[in-house]
């Protein structure tokens, strides 16, 4: 792939690297080529694309490297995900309208009601895209049973003491 040309991409690959850094994250060279295929690719890769993206540059790669660096992302703040979670595909089968609450930690997912999201306006910009066959909102936050646990388990952590 070679030096990146687009200034978006180039500030996005800085962020990540120095994040990682900061985070006491190795940065190797496989990670450092992944890192530039998904800021390089405004398409919203699949791990798989990132995979055959990079294997020409890197032989040696593992399908199972590139997703550990893809969740390693994930889990920094540096990248979102779109669509699957890591569990794989969901299916609903609540076709009325509706919309999802998804837990980043857990992966629970609950619908809810809402009339004004189902009455939401998109803008023009997506119709100049495609047209348009449904429309759903995803939040993403962390439940509160996870909520919960990340407080008991901050609760449990010995305090220092100074003598």
């Amino acid at each position: 792939m070679g030096k990146m040309r687009h200034p978006e991409a180039e500030r996005r690959l800085d962020h990540i690297t120095t994040t990682v850094k900061s985070a006491g994250v190795k940065l190797t060279h496989q990670r450092l080529e992944i890192f530039r295929e998904i800021v390089a690719n405004e398409a919203h890769p699949d791990v798989e694309t990132i995979f055959r993206a990079v294997r020409p540059r890197l032989p040696t790669v593992s399908l199972d490297t590139v997703y550990r660096t893809l969740w390693l992302l994930h889990d920094l703040g540096l990248a979102t995900t779109l669509g699957p979670q890591r569990d794989g595909m969901r299916f609903d089968a609540n076709l009325s309208p509706h919309h999802h609450y998804v837990c980043v930690r857990c992966g629970l997912v609950r619908d809810f009601h809402s009339p004004p999201l189902n009455s939401l306006r998109l803008p023009e910009a997506v119709t100049r895209i495609g047209s348009v066959v449904d429309a759903h909102v995803e939040v993403r936050g962390v439940c509160a049973q996870c909520a919960r646990k990340v407080q008991v388990s901050a609760q449990k952590k010995p305090t220092r003491r100074t003598p």
